[in-house]
């Protein structure tokens, strides 16, 4: 009731709620209708492990406005709950064929214009670096723009005809080019070949000026990673990602 009550301070009553059953991080996810309209929350309890993903999300989107929901408010309590604007849509369908991926290619462009900020996020050469093969290698990770990292179709919500990102648990500061290179391997796991795959992303800024040994090395730490997550977890969709992972670099090499 508590947690209610700090919520309709900043909605008014509420008076039904949708639960939102996609995604996979959130204890609360909904769209409530209320008197000054409609507003899509998502929430953790406070002792949830993973409740610093809130804090990244609410962080960055004052950073993202226009390639994401925006946040309206947050209540932090015994739950953390996040209140964002209602956009109508669906999630992107990364089916080959499929026209989404080339609206998110465009967004995937606009995104590789932001400077990351100043803020404490993860940087590149730190979160993959211990999966090359030499200290040096990860220096090519090293650059200064805002990545989204996670390009999992359900963090991607297609809304007027553009392709929006949302879920940002992992933002990153590096290389604009490895953002590509993420969504390559998701592609792939979606059915695409390693050259429809990079096919999508070739006209993205940051990739188009991406080192080619930097890729390779990137390829080679970013399937070391999908094999340890794959050591951990049974799910389908991990040992699709470490698949395609695979395949990706052998096409690489």
């Amino acid at each position: 009731m508590e947690t209610r009550a700090a919520v309709e301070k900043h909605t008014g009553s509420v008076r039904s709620s949708r639960t939102v059953s996609e995604g996979l991080n959130s204890a609360v996810a909904a769209i409530l209708h209320t008197p000054s309209g409609r507003v899509f929350v998502k929430g953790l309890h406070r002792d949830y492990p993973r409740r610093w993903a809130q804090d990244m999300e609410a962080m960055i989107n004052p950073h993202v406005v226009g390639l994401s929901p925006r946040l309206l408010w947050r209540v932090e309590g015994e739950w953390d709950v996040l209140g964002f604007e209602v956009v109508e849509g669906r999630h992107a369908d990364y089916q080959p064929g499929s026209p989404d991926v080339a609206l998110l290619a465009g967004t995937m462009t606009e995104l590789g214009e932001i400077v990351c900020p100043d803020l404490p996020v993860k940087v590149a050469e730190d979160r993959w670096g211990g999966y090359v093969d030499g200290p040096g290698e990860s220096e090519c990770f090293k650059g200064d723009r805002l990545l989204h990292t996670d390009y999992n179709p359900l963090n991607v919500f297609m809304a007027d005809g553009r392709a929006l990102l949302i879920d940002w648990a992992w933002p990153t500061r590096g290389a604009g080019w490895i953002d590509p290179a993420c969504l390559i391997v998701r592609l792939m796991a979606a059915g695409h070949t390693a050259e429809e795959a990079e096919s999508v992303v070739a006209d993205v800024p940051a990739w188009r000026r991406a080192p080619q040994e930097a890729i390779d090395i990137f390829a080679r730490a970013n399937t070391r990673v999908w094999d340890e997550i794959a050591g951990n977890a049974s799910a389908s969709w991990v040992e699709r990602m470490s698949c395609a992972a695979h395949a990706w670099l052998k096409h690489r090499s």
